[in-house]
């Protein structure tokens, strides 16, 4: 998998259909959301790396780096890290309370992954995940899920 899922007509973004390798990978990171977060509202996380594998988690809130290049920083960052372990596509991923609608921390993210991904001279795979599914924030397509369980059951 080349990590970038395919992409949209604007040649940004997971395409659909969604490769099977990557929409396992984007279930996994709900149903592992899923698992690990049982409060109704809790900080939302950046991870960069491979969902249910060796991943860089960033725990921001009201607090967050306000300024793109601190968020940039934070991101390439996060890419380094994944790199030292031999990842070399990862995928980032924002886990968050709320609905899958695009909402202002998702496009601020976004642009900084764009940036440090652009820098990197890496593809970019970036989704918001939340409880019930996932979205790509450029492209729109996403899975929901009204009850997740893990694959097999």
């Amino acid at each position: 998998m080349d990590g970038t899922g395919g992409t949209d007509e604007r040649g940004e973004g997971i395409a659909a259909p969604v490769e099977p390798a990557l929409r396992a990978l984007l279930r996994l990171a709900v149903v592992d959301h899923a698992r690990s977060e049982p409060r109704r509202v809790h900080p939302a996380l950046l991870h960069v790396g491979q969902p249910g594998g060796a991943q860089a988690v960033f725990a921001f809130g009201p607090d967050e780096p306000q300024d793109h290049t601190l968020r940039t920083d934070v991101v390439a960052a996060m890419l380094r890290r994944c790199a030292r372990t031999g990842d070399d596509s990862p995928v980032a991923w924002l886990t968050r309370t709320g609905g899958l609608e695009l909402q202002d921390a998702d496009a601020a993210w976004l642009a900084a992954a764009r940036a440090a991904t652009a820098e990197a001279g890496r593809p970019l795979t970036m989704v918001v995940v939340t409880r019930r599914g996932w979205r790509d924030p450029r492209s729109g397509v996403g899975r929901v899920w009204k009850r997740v369980r893990p694959a097999g059951r």
